[in-house]
């Protein structure tokens, strides 16, 4: 069972979330998709305490492992390219403590985007060696944690 449905994701509601909403779906650039889908829930977050933003950051992410592993089980595919879960937990991640303004939001998505597609060692790294959920969420993560550190600098020599 690979080739899915709005319909049969509505069925199923573990996929609907991997699936980042039904943005997985999408037939061309899943993964892009599934970071898109991810910005508006930042821009309800985007204000919270850092606390309570790592905190979800944490939960997504656990959640995530879970959602990943399932997903891959039930679709019989390690890492779906529908499954997208991971590129929204590591848009959040990339965006944690970002400057406001859409400035800042459009250059993370582009960072988070770049390593998330280009994965550099150890990225790379990662992708091929850990499996199941984990192994599904863990690159995303990665990239986004490099991302965060460059839209940091970048924040950081803007101020200066």
């Amino acid at each position: 069972m690979t080739a899915l449905s709005f319909t049969d994701l509505l069925r199923r509601p573990l996929l609907w979330l991997a699936f980042g909403f039904g943005a997985g779906l999408s037939p061309r650039a899943p993964g892009t998709a599934g970071t898109l889908v991810a910005v508006p829930v930042y821009l309800l977050i985007q204000d919270w305490s850092p606390m309570a933003y790592a905190a979800l950051l944490l939960l997504t992410f656990a959640a995530g492992v879970y959602l990943c592993h399932r997903s891959a089980a039930i679709l019989g595919v390690h890492d779906h390219p529908g499954i997208v879960w991971d590129e929204m937990v590591g848009l959040w991640i990339t965006l944690f403590l970002a400057p406001s303004g859409w400035v800042w939001l459009l250059l993370g998505f582009v960072l988070f985007r770049f390593f998330d597609i280009v994965k550099p060692w150890p990225i790379s790294w990662l992708d091929k060696n850990v499996h199941g959920g984990l192994g599904i969420m863990v690159d995303d993560v990665l990239a986004g944690i490099f991302a965060f550190l460059c839209l940091q600098l970048l924040a950081w020599g803007w101020n200066l």
